[in-house]
């Protein structure tokens, strides 16, 4: 049984944004990622211990989507020490996200966790650009 005593009152997530489905859309994209030509070995180099990763992000997303605050943490930073990073990562990897999410959320649930990986892909893209003094006004959403 999920503590929901920490959840926002009077928050309604769209249908099929729950932790079941946040977990599937997590578990289910990540598998992807990690079979991915251009993802996956990034992904491989980076992370050491694959199911602690995936629960803080099942947890991150459950804050991101739920207003849970099960995530304490900072996402940014570890994407900012890895030079090869560009717009082409994140567009597969936003690319495979809308895949998942489609194929693993009603189509409510779906366009909301979709659009808001879209603007934390745009952040991150803007952060990104600033930390390495690139001019971040010219970052378009993917």
């Amino acid at each position: 049984m999920i503590d929901t005593s920490r959840y926002q009152i009077g928050f309604t997530p769209p249908e099929g944004v729950d932790e079941e489905g946040l977990a599937r859309l997590v578990e289910g994209f990540y598998a992807k990622v990690r079979l991915d030509l251009m993802l996956g070995p990034l992904f491989e180099r980076e992370i050491d211990d694959w199911p602690t990763h995936l629960e803080k992000l099942k947890n991150f997303w459950s804050s991101t989507m739920l207003k849970s605050h099960r995530y304490d943490g900072r996402p940014l930073p570890p994407h900012l020490k890895l030079p090869e990073i560009s717009d082409a990562h994140f567009s597969r990897w936003l690319a495979l996200f809308r895949e998942t999410a489609r194929e693993t959320l009603p189509m409510a649930g779906d366009a909301a966790v979709t659009a808001m990986a879209e603007r934390i892909a745009t952040s991150f893209r803007m952060a990104i650009a600033v930390h390495r003094g690139e001019d971040s006004t010219r970052i378009k959403p993917l």
